[in-house]
């Protein structure tokens, strides 16, 4: 298993700078996660780990060796992409072997490989199949197995699952969490998705504008938010963050609190507000409420609530569960 540090890495565009000096250490074996808004620099920070992009400065270390200036292929890193890129003529065995066949490695050695990667995939049934006549989720795991089958010091992904719809994205997101697993490797992954996130990361790493704005477990950048910014991007809702003349009030500069931490009731409350929209998602159901002096009020509550627009409601904060930035 292989560390990945950055010192003071630098990229700069012309006069425009786009990652702005990060300092960065994902240990060996750690699924570490960047992920920000587009344009956050998550994608080309990627790519300065990679090789595939210079930085303007600083340094990048993988396993404790300088590989600032080595190219990709002497980096130990394989690296998979937002694209499957397979090979239409090519079967799924010839697919996940393409490399070691370019190499010129034995036949033998090639066909063992396949094959304990297709296991550990479960793509071995598939083997003999062309990518036409397979699903977007086995598509993205023989991409995957093209991956593993070099034994990389450190997976590095790409937003790997934006092509695949909703179901097997929450499909693929348990394969990869139980990949990494098995395999114990470094990997790195991108994704503008907060659930991704949340949900398949040891250390997640939030960047904005270029800069990181926190790093930590999903936990904690979720109870403990450093900053109005992550505060308001890890949670879905987004927490309720609000400026100005409220968080005045509160004594702060900046006050938030999460949908899923307000209670609502008929009788009384902290604000009072009209029911504006409601989406009803099963289990929850997300109330938007119009109130004095506040832009919107987001609330998730019990699914089975009973709840009208129009109606009027009280909304209270849970004790101990407000948030407020200086």
């Amino acid at each position: 298993m292989t560390s990945v540090v950055l010192e003071n890495v630098r990229k700069s565009f012309g006069s425009l700078d786009v990652m702005k000096g990060v300092d960065l250490t994902v240990d060996a074996g750690e699924f570490c996660v960047f992920v920000g808004p587009s344009g956050c620099g998550k994608s080309t920070l990627l790519r300065i780990i990679s090789g595939l992009e210079t930085s303007s400065s600083g340094k990048v270390f993988i396993g404790g060796k300088d590989v600032t200036d080595a190219e990709p292929s002497k980096r130990g890193i394989a690296m998979v992409f937002q694209s499957y890129a397979l090979y239409p003529h090519l079967t799924v065995g010839e697919n996940i072997g393409f490399g070691l066949s370019l190499a010129k490695r034995p036949k033998a050695e090639i066909a063992e490989k396949v094959k304990q990667t297709a296991d550990i995939l479960q793509l071995s049934h598939l083997l003999d199949r062309k990518p036409k006549a397979l699903s977007g989720g086995q598509r993205q795991r023989v991409a995957i197995g093209r991956a593993i089958i070099r034994n990389p010091k450190v997976f590095l992904f790409d937003e790997p699952l934006s092509n695949l719809d909703a179901s097997l994205r929450s499909q693929m997101r348990i394969e990869l969490t139980e990949l990494h697993a098995k395999l114990g490797a470094t990997m790195i992954y991108v994704t503008h998705d907060q659930v991704e996130a949340m949900t398949m990361a040891d250390k997640i790493v939030v960047l904005d504008g270029g800069r990181i704005e926190q790093i930590g477990t999903p936990m904690t950048l979720y109870n403990h938010p450093a900053t109005p910014f992550v505060a308001g991007f890890i949670g879905s809702p987004k927490m309720n963050v609000f400026e100005g003349e409220v968080a005045a009030r509160e004594g702060c500069r900046t006050y938030g609190v999460r949908p899923e931490h307000i209670s609502l009731s008929t009788m009384e409350g902290k604000w009072r507000g009209v029911v504006r929209h409601i989406e009803r998602l099963g289990a929850d159901t997300v109330v938007y409420l119009d109130v004095p002096d506040l832009p919107s009020l987001v609330v998730r509550t019990d699914g089975d609530r009973p709840i009208s627009i129009g109606e009027t409601l009280f909304a209270s904060p849970s004790n101990g569960k407000e948030h407020r930035f200086s």
